[in-house]
């Protein structure tokens, strides 16, 4: 197996920031589990009862791992919920003879839910980046009961609210990939790179609950095995998006939206919502592309309304 290599350049000083939802975690009973998935290992983690009515699959976005869905995990009792981290990032190794694109995660998810034995009965939820990857499987026939998306990519990148914030990172991560790997690989681990993106994407004014994200992105952002992976998966983020498969998804779905989502405007969620044969759309207020980390709790509200089981703590 591929081993993981972590850029090791130092972080942006700071004090270690406690997590506000630590303590309602430690109310979720979890467990730490490792499967091979088409020839790699899957690293995932599995929180709630075994025997819960009903069991969701939940996929992070790009250049996360399942950290960043805890602070949703945190709120939910009655569920269980299997959040891996996607291959080559967090823990999981790297794809094996794919790349890692929407077609390579899709197959790569099909796959995971079939491992673990919950194809058909598993709710699948995706945040970002995984909402593609989600959709996409959903769309090839990965057969599943519900669907959710939290902040869905709705439209291209390209021609979003911050069109040309895409076009500079696009053009940041390529000249990661055209420097020789370990320049590259630097490159797209600086830390003040790693912070502009934090500060780009909290919409909140709780200076605390900033500074938890910012550490969030600081320690988590940059897990991934090599340039290729994290260079592989910006190109799937701004080459595709939702709206490409929402016809051919016809199971019921819930798209969780954020009014200030700087990467999907507001219209353009509504009218992907439209798109679907059926979908409803519930946008969240105050919030803009981390609505996992600044309202989880209204998050897990409208999972347990649309799910139908579960419960949401306080």
């Amino acid at each position: 197996m591929q081993a993981l290599v972590w850029p090791t350049l130092p972080r942006i000083a700071s004090v270690p920031v406690d997590s506000p939802y630590s303590t309602l975690l430690a109310g979720t009973p979890v467990s730490e589990h490792s499967v091979e998935v088409l020839g790699a290992t899957t690293r995932y983690w599995d929180y709630g009862p075994a025997d819960a009515h009903a069991t969701l699959v939940v996929v992070h976005g790009y250049r996360g791992e399942h950290h960043g869905l805890e602070p949703v995990v945190a709120q939910l009792r009655g569920l269980r919920i299997i959040s891996p981290d996607l291959p080559g990032f967090g823990a999981s190794e790297p794809l094996v003879d794919r790349a890692h694109d929407i077609a390579g995660y899709s197959a790569w998810l099909s796959a995971f839910v079939d491992v673990l034995g919950v194809r058909g009965s598993a709710i699948i939820l995706g945040h970002s980046f995984g909402s593609i990857v989600v959709a996409a499987a959903i769309a090839d026939g990965l057969p599943a009961p519900q669907l959710i998306l939290v902040n869905p990519i709705a439209a291209p990148a390209l021609e979003g609210p911050n069109r040309l914030g895409s076009i500079l990172t696009r053009e940041f991560y390529r000249v990661g990939r055209a420097l020789p790997e370990r320049a590259g690989r630097s490159l797209l681990a600086l830390p003040i790179v790693v912070r502009g993106m934090s500060m780009f994407l909290a919409q909140t004014r709780d200076k605390a609950l900033r500074r938890w994200i910012h550490d969030q992105h600081d320690t988590y952002f940059s897990r991934y095995a090599n340039r290729n992976v994290v260079v592989e998966g910006f190109e799937a983020s701004i080459s595709s998006d939702v709206s490409m498969f929402a016809k051919d998804i016809t199971i019921p779905t819930l798209l969780i939206g954020a009014d200030r989502d700087p990467i999907t405007s507001v219209a353009a969620q509504e009218h992907l919502a439209t798109l679907f044969p059926d979908a409803r759309l519930t946008i969240l207020h105050g919030v803009g592309h981390l609505v996992h980390y600044e309202k989880p709790r209204e998050a897990a509200e409208a999972i347990v309304s649309f799910v139908g089981a579960g419960e949401v703590v306080s």
